[in-house]
Order: C-alpha cells, then sequence, then structure tokens
C-alpha cells in the first residue's frame, strides 16, 4: 500500500494550519484517526447507543458484541493465550497504575526493589514512586547513555536478588529508541522479578507477541494506534490476574453482594468495573483493522524508508542537537536549535503549518540527564511523507533566519 493511498483515509490530512497545508508530526503524542475509526465511533452513537454486558435488547446486544469483538482482535494482535488476560481499562496510564495498586502492593513486601528505567514516561515512573514510599520499598533504575540508550552494563549489579519487578518502556516517548526489552526480560526472570511492559509507543509500528516475549504484563494506549483517546489495554498473564485483588469496585466487576460481603467476577471483568467507554472499545476494534489491513510489513518498510531520509537530513541542519540517536529506533526526532527556545520554534513551525511538540514530554529524567530542560520533537508515522520531511527541513532553516 502507497503512502498516498493511506493519507486518503486520514480526512484530517486535507486541512490547513494558518493556510498551510497541514504536517502532522506529533504522532508520539497521539496519532491521527483513519476515517473506518470515525464511522466506527459515529455508527455506535448515532445508531447503536446502549449500555454492555447488561441489557437483553437488541442494541445491548449489538453494542456488547462489538465491544467484546475489541477484545478479541486485541487478544489476536498482541498473541495473548487468552481473552480473559486482556483488560480493557482507560490507556496505557491507568493500566500501569493497575498492576501497582493491584499486583505489587499485594506481592511485594517493604524491603523488596522495583527496578526501572532513566527514560521512562512518568506514567510508568510515578506510580511505583508513590508505593515504593508508602510500602517502604527501594526504588532503583537503569541509567541512560549519550545515544539515548539504557546502559545495559549495570544491569548485573542494579537487578539483583532484592528485586521483585522491573518494569520499562519498549520504546522511548521522548527518544524513540527501540529497546532490547528481551534482554530485560530475561534478567528479571534470572533473579526472580516480575515484568512490566509500556508498550504505548511500540503499539503502531511493529508487532508484538506477548507470548514470545514472555512477560507478566504489557501496556497500551488506543490513541497511539490510530484509536480513540480514553481507552487502553493491560494484558497480564492469566495466572497473576487470577490472584489479584481489584482496585475498583461497582457494576461488573462482582458476582454476588450482599450487605455484608461481596465476591468478584471471573476475569478479565473483574478489573472492569462500571460502565466502560464503549465507543472507545469499538474505536479501538476498527483501529486493529486498519492496521491489519496495512499490514506490519508496510509500516516498517515505509517507517524505516522515513527514518533513514529523515536521519540525513535532519541531522545536517547547522546548529541542531539531537537526542536520542540509537542505531534502533522508530522515526521520531528530539531536538533543540541553537539559540532558538523549542518553544519559540514550535510556535514559529505552526505557522508554517507543521505541528511538533515542545516540552520535557513527561520526561524529566531522561531530560535531566542530557542537561536541559525542554526541547522539540518530530515524530513520523505511515501518513507521513519525505515531503514533509523537506518541509519541516526548510521551515527550521527559515526559523534560524528569523530567531538568529
Amino acid at each position: 500500500m502507497l503512502v498516498e493511498e493511506i493519507r486518503k483515509q486520514f480526512p484530517i490530512l486535507s486541512r490547513t494550519i494558518n493556510d498551510k497545508p497541514l504536517v502532522y508530526l506529533d504522532n508520539a503524542a497521539t496519532t491521527l484517526k483513519p476515517l473506518t475509526v470515525i464511522d466506527a465511533i459515529h455508527t455506535y452513537y448515532s445508531n447503536e447507543t446502549a449500555n454492555v454486558h447488561r441489557g437483553i435488547h437488541t442494541l445491548s446486544g449489538i453494542a456488547t458484541e462489538k465491544y467484546e469483538n475489541c477484545r478479541k482482535l486485541v487478544a489476536k494482535f498482541i498473541n495473548s493465550k487468552s481473552e480473559s488476560e486482556v483488560i480493557l481499562t482507560s490507556g496505557t496510564t491507568e493500566s500501569i497504575n493497575l498492576v501497582a495498586r493491584s499486583f505489587a502492593t499485594s506481592k511485594l513486601v517493604k524491603g523488596d526493589k522495583i527496578v526501572i528505567t532513566q527514560m521512562e514516561h512518568h506514567s510508568n515512573l510515578v506510580p511505583w514512586q508513590i508505593i515504593s514510599e508508602e510500602m517502604g520499598l527501594e526504588l532503583d533504575y537503569i541509567p541512560l547513555n549519550e545515544q539515548g540508550e539504557w546502559e545495559l552494563t549495570k544491569l548485573d549489579s542494579i537487578i539483583d536478588s532484592k528485586t521483585k519487578l522491573v518494569a520499562f518502556n519498549y520504546v522511548s516517548n521522548s527518544l524513540g529508541t527501540i529497546n532490547p526489552i528481551q534482554k530485560m526480560i530475561a534478567k528479571a526472570k534470572s533473579v526472580g522479578a516480575f515484568t512490566v511492559v509500556d508498550a504505548a509507543q511500540a503499539i503502531a509500528h511493529f508487532p508484538i507477541d506477548v507470548q514470545a516475549l514472555d512477560c507478566d504484563f504489557l501496556a497500551f494506549s488506543a490513541h497511539k494506534l490510530y484509536g480513540p483517546t480514553g481507552f487502553g489495554v493491560l494484558y497480564g498473564k492469566e495466572n497473576l490476574l487470577e490472584n489479584m485483588p481489584p482496585i475498583f469496585g461497582g457494576g461488573d466487576m462482582i458476582k454476588t453482594v450482599t450487605m455484608q460481603k461481596s465476591t468478584w467476577n471471573d476475569l478479565p471483568f473483574k478489573f472492569e468495573a462500571g460502565t466502560p467507554h464503549i465507543a472507545g472499545g469499538i474505536g479501538l476494534a476498527a483501529a486493529i483493522e486498519f492496521v491489519n489491513s496495512v499490514g506490519f510489513k508496510t509500516i516498517q518498510k515505509l517507517e524505516d524508508e522515513l527514518l533513514e531520509y529523515a536521519q540525513e537530513k535532519i541531522s545536517k541542519i547547522k546548529g541542531i542537537k539531537l537526542f536520542g540517536t540509537s542505531k534502533h529506533k522508530i522515526p521520531t526526532f528530539s531536538f533543540n536549535i541553537e539559540g532558538i527556545h523549542a518553544t519559540d520554534l514550535a510556535t514559529y513551525l505552526d505557522q508554517q503549518g507543521i505541528a511538533v511538540r515542545t516540552g520535557h514530554h513527561c520526561t524529566m529524567p531522561a531530560l535531566e540527564y542530557f542537561g536541559i530542560h525542554g526541547m522539540a520533537r518530530a515524530s513520523f508515522s505511515i501518513y507521513n511523507t519525505k515531503a514533509e520531511v523537506d518541509s519541516l527541513v526548510t521551515a527550521i532553516e527559515k526559523a534560524k533566519t528569523f530567531f538568529l
């Protein structure tokens, strides 16, 4: 499938910003949505609105079937053993907090160690800080190196016999680095520790097989996968989920309720209290079908070509400082231009119709390592083109003339 064919499926790409064609390079924050996803959500709200799991009427049956189809598609998409291992949540943040609040608090004891990394998104850092402080746990981290990679020489000294849980991202949202998580999982297993994978930035770029990885938990968000915001997934091994207590109480997660005691529903519903984001699940199902229609072989080919082209063009900009220069990365580029504040640069680029992100990207410790407080980030997806790379480079050169 050609880029031009893919672009036709994203209606927002036909609009202009400040009288310029939109060049959307903020895909690490959220991806654009194809028409099939938009239509699926619109159909639910306009013609099929009903609650799920509880009604016997026609609309409830349709809504339930479509919502549960999301779970089926996710299970196949990540190759989980069972649909019961797929918990539908509000996103990566809730998924990680669920593991922290349910699994970690019930399995870990004072003095145990949790290990994370210096490149984590705050959603995979703050929850562990909170429970470590509450429970008297030790929290340590794998540091970065100058290329924006894990300092793997530190694995053996940091992940030790006290380590009970290791949490890490598959791909860095701020640096674009594709991390060698197989090595991290193997090291964690060697000391009997459990693993939590933040796959939010990885899920749209290459196939993920949770059985092959043999991770214990994995989380991702729909909106990073061409789906709607406010919806996501927690995968967990069934034997672990079975022994975890629910953290939210209410409808759908119960089996029986008396005035004295309640019992919990079977997996996966034990962790899904209340009316879910039904349209979100229907939207994620449509997003997965879209990705399957394009195919990861095509996705990786298009993105590898973009990565190679953009690296060559962007690295030649005079005065640029790139952060995250690993040989193993997705087409995400974080940088600063000497003499121009990142926010000023992004504002100028917006005037040229180019959307990039600036700030700390919810990875303050990573930026602290590089000795900076903020940076610009241009993140590409399958609908971006080499011509848009050229537009970015040209606009940066114009910004240098304007500001310097």
